[in-house]
């Protein structure tokens, strides 16, 4: 099986810097999760489509993860609660 790379945005960076430490480790596992199980988000259709949100919880809190996939790269683009998501993610594109 090929290395499948994984890539942030900017924003998806700035979100994972601010986060403690239990948070991280929570994201991590998702994002685990998103690289052996691409398919695991909910497809976004419509002026989000190609990009798949994952939602899962960290430290107790639903929490959303925004992706774009093919089979060598996951691009992770927006880590948030749901408030203001799917707004800051078409400002994103």
């Amino acid at each position: 099986m090929q290395e499948i790379q994984v890539l942030q945005s900017a924003m998806f960076r700035r979100a994972y810097k601010r986060l403690h430490a239990n948070q991280k480790a929570d994201v991590d596992d998702a994002v685990t999760e998103i690289v052996h199980n691409p398919i695991i988000g909910e497809p976004k259709i419509g002026d989000l489509a190609g990009i798949f949100v994952y939602k899962f919880k960290c430290n107790g809190q639903l929490t959303l993860l925004a992706y774009k996939y093919d089979e060598a790269t996951r691009f992770l683009k927006l880590l948030d609660s749901h408030e203001n998501f799917y707004r800051d993610l078409k400002r994103s594109d």
